[in-house]
C-alpha cells in the first residue's frame, strides 16, 4: 500500500485515495487465483500484459466481447451481497465470445461507485475472479472509479470485457448449417443477467421481503433465486468443439429466443421448437403469473431456462449430449433447423 499518497483536498471532495489502495490489497489474492502462464504483468501497472502462445493457435483471430450486469445490481444492493455479480459480468462476455468458437484469454473489469468501501470492492472483484477461474481466463487489469455525486454512496456499476482467440479455420460461421440439423439446449441457472428491469417491476423488489422463502421457487428465497449467477458455458463448449462439428451457437440473453437464436442461423433457415419441449424454470412461470405477461413476451425477454443453444448434425446429437452431460450440463434436444423465412417458430 502506498503510504505517501494522500490528498486532503480530494478527500474533502469525497474521493479517498487510500481506500483505493486498501481495496487493491484486499483483491490481490482473488486476482492471483486467475493468473495463467501467459500473463506478463502484475497488478498495479498501467496496462495488463499478455503473451499469446502461438504454438496453440496456427492462424489466430482475436475475439472480444464487452458487457455489464445491468439492473440485476439492484438486487445486490438490496440484499447487500456482492460476491456473485462479478460472475455475471464475466459470463456475459465470455459466453458471447465462445459462440464464435473462441477460447477466452483475459478479462478486465470496471467498477464505478459512489463511495469506495474496500471490503465491498474486494467482494465484487472476488466474483469477477471466480468467473475468470470458471472460464479459464486471467484477470489482468481493471479500474475502480470513485465518483461521489454521480452514484449514490451505496451503489455501483460493474462492466468488463474479455478477449479470446480462435484459429481462423475453426471460427463457427453457420455456413455448414442445413435443414434437419438439431438444436441442443444448454440449461440456464435462472434469469441470468437480462430482463431485470421487468423482473424488478413484477416483484416490486424494493418493497418485497427478499429473504422470505417462496413456495413456487422450491422454498428458496426470492433474493437467492434472482441473484443466482449466470452459468459460464466455456469449458463444456470447448470440450464439445474439440470432439464435434458445431454449426452454430447462440447465447440466450436479452431478447430471449426470438432475438438470439436467429443470430446463429443463416438466411433461408429457421429454428422450429416445440414449447412443450422447453424445460422452463419455475421462476419464469412465477414472473409470467404475477406480471400477467404473455407467453410471446416471456420468450422474447427471458432465456426461459435455456442459457445457450448449439446446432449440430443429427448424426452428432447423441455424442454431443453425452459430452455435455459428462461436463455437468443437463443438455437436451430442443428443436430442429427447417427451411423457413420465419427465423424462430415456436409451436
Amino acid at each position: 500500500m502506498n503510504k505517501n499518497s494522500r490528498s486532503e483536498a480530494y478527500a474533502g471532495a469525497g474521493v479517498d485515495i487510500t481506500a483505493g489502495y486498501r481495496a487493491v490489497e484486499l483483491m490481490k489474492e482473488h486476482i492471483a487465483s486467475t493468473m495463467t502462464k501467459d500473463v506478463c504483468s502484475d497488478i498495479g501497472g498501467f496496462g495488463g500484459l499478455f503473451q499469446l502462445d502461438l504454438s496453440e493457435f496456427r492462424h489466430p483471430v482475436l475475439v472480444s466481447g464487452t458487457d455489464g450486469v445491468g439492473t440485476k445490481l439492484k438486487l445486490a444492493f438490496l440484499t447487500d451481497r456482492h460476491d456473485t455479480v462479478g460472475i455475471d459480468c464475466v459470463a456475459m462476455c465470455v459466453n458471447d465470445i465462445i459462440c464464435c468458437g473462441a477460447r477466452p484469454l483475459f478479462f478486465l473489469d470496471y467498477i464505478a461507485c459512489g463511495k469506495n468501501r474496500p471490503e465491498k470492492i474486494a467482494s465484487i472483484v472476488k466474483g469477477v475472479a471466480d468467473g475468470c477461474v470458471q472460464s479459464g481466463c486471467a484477470l489482468i487489469g481493471g479500474e475502480t472509479a470513485e465518483m461521489p455525486g454521480f452514484y449514490p454512496e451505496d451503489e455501483y456499476d460493474l462492466a468488463g470485457f474479455a478477449v479470446g482467440a480462435v484459429n481462423k479455420e475453426d471460427i463457427i460461421d453457420n455456413s455448414a448449417m442445413r435443414a434437419g440439423d438439431v438444436l441442443i439446449a444448454l440449461p440456464s441457472s435462472g434469469v441470468h443477467s437480462n430482463g431485470f428491469s421487468l423482473v424488478r417491476k413484477v416483484f416490486d423488489v424494493e418493497n418485497t421481503d427478499l429473504n422470505r422463502p417462496v413456495e413456487e421457487l422450491g422454498g428458496k428465497t426470492l433474493g437467492e433465486t434472482l441473484l443466482t449467477p449466470t452459468v459460464i458455458y466455456v469449458r463444456p463448449v470447448l470440450e464439445l468443439l474439440s470432439k464435434v462439428k458445431v454449426k452454430g451457437i447462440s447465447h440466450i440473453t436479452g431478447g430471449g429466443f426470438y432475438e438470439n437464436i436467429p443470430r446463429c442461423i443463416p438466411a433461408g433457415l429457421g429454428a422450429e421448437i416445440r414449447k412443450s419441449d422447453v424445460k422452463v424454470l419455475p421462476v419464469f412461470d412465477l414472473i409470467a403469473k404475477l406480471g400477467g405477461i404473455s407467453e410471446r413476451d416471456m420468450f422474447n425477454t427471458f432465456n426461459m431456462g435455456v442459457g445457450m443453444v448449439a446446432v449440430v448434425s443429427p448424426d452428432d446429437m447423441e455424442v454431443s449430449l453425452d459430452i455435455l452431460h459428462r461436463c455437468g450440463i443437463a443438455a437436451y434436444e430442443l428443436g430442429k433447423i427447417i427451411k423457413s423465412d420465419e427465423q424462430v417458430r415456436l409451436i
